[in-house]
């Protein structure tokens, strides 16, 4: 992987940047969410071996301190080359001035002429609650901005929910309870009157949204997880201000930030129950897959001419959006089984709806694969089952064993 990774970079950047002799700023974003489970990141492994090549440029790069992060940077090829700036170093008082401007400014331009909101002293128990986290406040702007509610009702919402929800113990977590009540707060004013029902389509649609591979559309993950569509887009547009949500129902959602998810999966933050999506749910999400795949995927699906290798279509792009495979299937067949985990939590159904989808969409399932040109992810599917299927039954099953042939 590190060879196609250092091809990658001498010649879609290497070799671009040495014939412009230009001097730039390339901004590397969010390292830490590449997915990359090497002991040491191979970005920056290959950035290291190519940053002598191409003087004049610059690289500033952002990320939490991941451990393959940090064992990156501390790697012999850029120790040396890089200086670090870790931002929660910075003087909290020069944090709080910035947040407290960042607060004035918006929120005065939401108060429509109002006099005195909001108050200093709203203000200033804004700028404690924030904590330094700067999306605290982006996430509180954008909750006051609701289409039909008044923002200074909204913020007496927030006003009303206590400064911390650090638990005695839990030292570790003091860190994040501004935002753990932040997100309560806003996950409780979205949903004050859900019966119980209603709670679990949240915890279902919410978990399409903080769970799957790839980010997915409003009609994609009313289709995935068997929702109305109306249904899903009223629930995601009641947290807007926690995503990324646009106006095109076929557009991806995804969380507003990266805090969100760890929240709402981490049982120890998210302690209400009616919104923890615990890791249960990859397994909801692996039977709707497998559901899907069963009652969607035919032969054919693309009407690809016989004995035509995909290459020779030249309008495939087009078969492929207008010929049957919507993109809630696609997901389903290229990611199905990453969402399987050890969990016991109904395995038998998933070892019925696995036994039954193989049996009877295997070939359609290949054949997608191959139109979309994925076809490699089959292997990497049917090895995880194993593994899967094996994990699950040492413990009921000592003798039991499944291998490929």
């Amino acid at each position: 992987m590190h060879e196609a990774l250092q091809s990658q970079m001498q010649r879609l950047i290497v070799e671009p940047l040495l014939s412009a002799r230009i001097s730039t700023v390339i901004v590397l974003d969010a390292l830490d969410e590449c997915r990359d489970e090497d002991p040491e990141s191979a970005i920056l492994l290959v950035l290291g071996q190519s940053v002598s090549d191409i003087p004049g440029i610059r690289f500033f790069i952002t990320s939490r301190p991941e451990r393959h992060i940090t064992s990156g940077f501390r790697g012999p090829l850029l120790r040396d080359a890089t200086d670090v700036f870790v931002l929660h170093d910075v003087e909290l008082r020069i944090v709080d001035n910035d947040i407290r401007r960042f607060f004035r400014h918006e929120l005065f331009k939401l108060a429509r002429q109002r006099e005195g909101w909001p108050t200093d002293g709203q203000l200033d128990s804004l700028c404690r609650r924030a904590a330094g986290f700067f999306v605290y406040a982006v996430a509180t702007v954008n909750f006051l901005k609701h289409k039909f509610k008044r923002p200074s009702d909204r913020l007496d919402i927030i006003m009303k929910s206590p400064e911390s929800t650090a638990y005695e113990g839990q030292a570790g977590l003091k860190v994040y309870s501004s935002l753990d009540t932040l997100y309560n707060s806003i996950l409780r004013a979205a949903f004050l009157e859900n019966d119980a029902d209603d709670d679990a389509t949240v915890r279902s649609v919410l978990s399409a949204v903080v769970l799957v591979a790839n980010p997915l559309p409003p009609s994609a993950i009313a289709t995935l997880m068997d929702f109305e569509c109306d249904v899903v887009l009223a629930l995601l547009e009641s947290i807007r201000s926690l995503l990324v949500l646009h106006d095109d129902i076929d557009h991806p959602v995804q969380p507003f930030h990266k805090s969100f998810p760890d929240f709402i999966t981490g049982p120890t933050r998210c302690t209400d129950t009616r919104f923890h999506i615990s890791a249960d749910y990859h397994i909801e999400i692996v039977l709707r897959c497998l559901e899907l795949m069963y009652e969607l995927l035919e032969k054919n699906m693309c009407s690809i001419p016989d004995y035509a290798l995909n290459s020779d279509v030249k309008d495939l792009s087009r078969r492929i959006e207008e010929g049957g495979i919507p993109g809630a299937l696609e997901y389903a067949c290229r990611s199905w089984y990453k969402h399987l985990n050890t969990t016991q939590y109904r395995a038998a159904d998933v070892v019925s709806a696995l036994n039954r989808f193989l049996e009877g969409r295997f070939l359609f399932w290949l054949e997608v694969l191959s139109v979309l040109g994925a076809v490699g992810d089959a292997a990497h599917a049917l090895s995880m089952a194993v593994r899967w299927l094996n994990e699950v039954h040492s413990d009921s099953q000592p003798d039991f064993q499944v291998s490929l042939c």
